[in-house]
């Protein structure tokens, strides 16, 4: 199974990339904020606990969403892979990943790493912000989410370096570009 992480700070292109990832290699897409959204839609019983969660403002617990990716994963009997969007954040829920992988004799194939600038991120987030009207895509909330990415998920580089799984993938430049990269890098696998 071809199973990837795509990795980078907001406004990388992660959610366009994936789409092109998705179709080209017919993998399944797994968001970790849709699959929790559909959960607590559909009323499941993590999806419940994961709404109490939510409900008081605290994250949702790496287990919790550990099961929840597993519960998507075994529902995906004939799929040929999948790419992880939003997971893992955290080398504790790199490890979880990799566990939980490992139990159905899998592992990330490839950590691939949306590199861009950050006045170029900061230029690409006020963008979308002004097009699309999403809230959080406003100055002082991008610098938020940015030293969150620095200090926070940018460690998983490491992580993912020492795997043998990381693949650096220049993230500016046309969507066709960038895409041409990384489906270079994924069929070296």
């Amino acid at each position: 199974m071809l199973n990837i992480v795509i990795f980078g700070a907001p406004g990388s292109g992660k959610g366009t990339q994936s789409e092109r990832i998705v179709e080209k290699f017919g993998i399944n897409h797994i968001s970790t904020g849709d699959v929790l959204r559909a959960e607590i839609k559909n009323e499941t019983a993590l999806g419940k606990t994961a709404k109490k969660y939510i409900d008081q403002g605290q994250l949702v617990p790496d287990e919790l969403i550990i099961d929840i990716l597993a519960s998507v994963l075994d529902s995906l009997k004939e799929s040929k892979g999948v790419i992880f969007d939003g997971f893992p954040r955290t080398i504790p829920q790199a490890e979880a990943l990799k566990a939980m992988l490992n139990k159905r004799g899998q592992d990330v194939s490839v950590m691939l790493d949306l590199d861009v600038p950050e006045e170029e991120l900061i230029v690409r987030l006020l963008k979308r912000g002004e097009e699309s009207g999403r809230a959080d895509d406003n100055m002082e909330t991008i610098k938020k989410r940015l030293l969150v990415y620095n200090t926070q998920t940018s460690p998983l580089k490491d992580f993912y370096k020492k795997e043998g799984k990381y693949q650096h993938i220049k993230g500016i430049g046309t969507m066709e570009s960038i895409f041409a990269a990384i489906v270079s890098a994924v069929e070296k696998l």
